[in-house]
């Protein structure tokens, strides 16, 4: 069989192997052309430059940066179809190796030139096929999305398993991922009438379709709004009910017209005898035709007391002559003119109204008299005088209030800069007559407030030319108060020096001390602390933990990666709790090339999509991955993949990393 000619990218370092690949594709009529890369850097280079069928990938060895390295390819480059070749054919790997996108995976010393072309045609193959539906998939969701109806499936207990971007808008969530997310029982939350929802089910359960079913439901803020459903009920082959499927209109606009239609007689009416304005018409030659009973009461008379009346009946000449000269503008201009103006009726007190008078339209379309209201605003006059004497008052306070503010913030900063200072502003080395670069020990940190000031501390120093200690601690919330106790662990902790090389009687004195003070204040604060002294000679660590998060010990040099905990397994508590527990002091042994990572809790406490909280598992997996890394990339890199698991891509925690490498290196002498 005659197959078209392909053009393959071999990736992959071992140079005997691709050129063996290489000659098995030509011979078999597997490939026209086939280039090799020795890096993965390299072959994305490549594949950006020039446009291949499918790659090869030789796999180094069957672990997880291998299988890393193959995520990386198939994310970059998704739509190339991938065959890898392996040392090995372990069932468990090769499936991980098929989950992160490869399209097969073959073992290397068993390759021969026509299973190659076979595997190499049907990757390929199947990668049409998959990037077909992807496509298809695609087009699907984009006419779904753009659909002006609202879209939805829900089972029959009330939860959404399917809405668009229409019906999302409709109930005005900001997409259809948290219009689901949100709804969990559409019985309570988006209908409006109790038991509509159940009257929808049984509808659904008698006639399986459902046309028109009006109802009024809760948008996202709690406004109410119309919608119209169409729905029918999905079922399986053996007529079991899967869900119901349906689409969904606004009606609000209409359904409000008509209800306006309905009521406007009666509303009008009702509204004009029940307003608290007074309300008259008037004909062309100014006589009155109408008033309502407020303007009635206003004026302590009878409707036909007023009846074919006009201004000089009621009010003094003068200002009869006004309103006279006001009604008449109306009247030949067809214009609404509102004033305020005094109000002086017989025998009544002046007072101040607000008055709007509109012209009246006869059914040929020609002015036939005007419609006026008014109302009393001599409180409302006075009460604007007042307002403005208080708004004068009030910008004077918020000015002062301002001062206060630039004040408080000024001091925050100074806070801010003053906790930043405490921290170690460089490391000490070991031996001490050595350069930075030779220390037996190297030192790392990360430091990021969640506010002005943080609740997180560390402390890197010198108890002897070969002993290093390390202190870290995280005190509750974040903040002002937190930054507080922060300072004085500090000083407490400067002040148990004695005790510094003892990591169990070290937080045993800083816990009684801590204690004293908090019970003193009435304000107990939990706080967690590690402690742990490092012994570069003797290769040894001592460490006592005061319910902080376990460090992670990693032996670079293997791969492995285990938490510092005590032998016995037990926890033990926060500072500031209790008087006198006891504090274990434990002991591990370290070799050149290990790294101990220690963090306060900010590092957890960080939420993905669909409320996922950042686990331990996913540090150590995030960590495995960096463990090669130079320590500061490593801390940046591992920051940076946090955030981006973060759905604000932030941390909302105090967060803290101090980093300690044993290099081994022997003490050099400074020149």
């Amino acid at each position: 069989m005659e197959f078209e000619p392909l053009k393959v990218l071999l990736v992959g370092n071992d140079e005997r192997f691709a050129h063996g690949v290489a000659e098995m594709l030509r011979a078999s009529g597997g490939a026209t052309e086939v280039a090799t890369v020795p890096t993965l850097e390299a072959g994305l280079a490549e594949l950006a430059a020039h446009s291949y069928h499918a790659i090869l990938f030789e796999l180094p060895s069957a672990n997880a940066a291998g299988l890393f390295q193959v995520t990386q390819l198939t994310i970059k480059i998704p739509r190339l179809p991938v065959v890898v070749f392996g040392p090995a054919n372990d069932g468990i790997f090769v499936a991980e190796i098929v989950r992160a996108g490869a399209q097969d995976y073959l073992t290397k010393n068993e390759i021969e030139p026509r299973a190659l072309q076979h595997a190499l045609r049907c990757a390929i193959e199947r990668q049409h096929e998959y990037n077909a539906l992807v496509d298809e998939k695609d087009n699907y969701y984009g006419v779904f999305d753009h659909l002006v109806e609202g879209i939805f499936r829900t089972t029959p207990d009330g939860h959404y398993l399917l809405a668009n971007v229409a019906l999302a808008r409709i109930y005005g969530y900001e997409s259809p991922m948290e219009l689901m997310a949100s709804i969990k029982d559409i019985a309570t939350r988006l209908y409006v009438e109790p038991g509509r929802r159940e009257e929808f089910v049984r509808l659904m359960r008698e006639n399986d379709t459902l046309t028109d079913f009006e109802s009024e439901i809760y948008r996202k803020d709690n406004s109410v709004i119309w919608i119209s459903e169409n729905c029918r009920a999905v079922r399986d082959a053996q007529g079991t009910l899967l869900y119901y499927e349906g689409a969904v209109q606004d009606i609000t606009q209409s359904r409000q017209v008509e209800q306006a239609l309905r009521k406007s007689e009666s509303l009008y009416h009702s509204l004009v005898e029940t307003m608290p304005q007074n309300v008259f018409r008037k004909d062309l030659q100014g006589r009155f035709t109408f008033a309502n009973q407020q303007y009635c009461d206003h004026y302590n008379c009878k409707l036909e007391d007023i009846l074919g009346k006009t201004d000089f009946d009621f009010f003094p000449k003068a200002l009869a002559e006004k309103y006279q000269r006001d009604d008449q503008r109306v009247l030949e201009t067809g214009q609404t003119f509102e004033i305020t103006e005094e109000h002086h009726p017989f025998g009544q007190e002046k007072t101040a109204v607000q008055v709007v008078k509109t012209p009246l339209y006869g059914a040929d379309g020609k002015i036939a008299g005007l419609q006026g209201i008014f109302w009393d605003i001599t409180e409302k006059k006075r009460a604007e005088e007042q307002i403005r004497r208080t708004t004068a008052e009030l910008a004077r306070s918020r000015e002062a209030l301002h001062v206060k503010n630039q004040l408080m913030e000024g001091n925050l900063q100074m806070a801010r800069e003053i906790q930043l200072a405490m921290l170690p502003q460089q490391y000490p080395v070991f031996p001490g007559n050595v350069l930075p670069e030779q220390s037996a020990f190297q030192f790392v940190h990360r430091y990021q407030a969640a506010e002005t000031v943080s609740g997180d501390f560390f402390s890197v120093s010198a108890l002897s030319d070969n002993e290093a200690a390390v202190f870290i601690c995280d005190v509750t919330g974040h903040g002002v108060c937190a930054a507080l106790v922060t300072a004085m662990i500090r000083a407490l902790a400067e002040e148990l020096k004695p005790l510094a090389r003892e990591p169990g009687n070290f937080l045993r004195k800083l816990n009684s001390d801590l204690c004293s003070i908090l019970k003193s204040t009435g304000s107990p604060m939990l706080t967690t602390a590690f402690y742990l002294v490092a012994d570069w000679k003797t290769g040894k660590i001592r460490f006592a933990n005061a319910g902080h998060p376990k460090p992670l010990l990693m032996h670079r040099p293997t791969g492995r990666i285990e938490l510092l905990t005590h032998a016995s397994g037990r926890g033990e508590p926060a500072l500031g709790l209790f008087d006198n527990p006891s504090y274990q002091t434990s002991e591990v042994t370290i070799a050149p090339g290990d790294f101990v990572m220690l963090f306060t809790d900010g590092l957890y406490e960080v939420q993905g999509l669909n409320e996922e909280l950042y686990s331990q598992e996913r540090l150590m997996l995030d960590v495995q991955n960096l463990l090669q890394k130079p320590a500061a990339q490593m801390f940046d890199e591992l920051l940076e993949a946090i955030r981006a698991f973060s759905v604000d891509h932030e941390f909302d925690d105090d967060v803290c990393l101090v980093g300690v490498e044993f290099t081994g290196k022997p003490p050099q002498k400074k020149s």
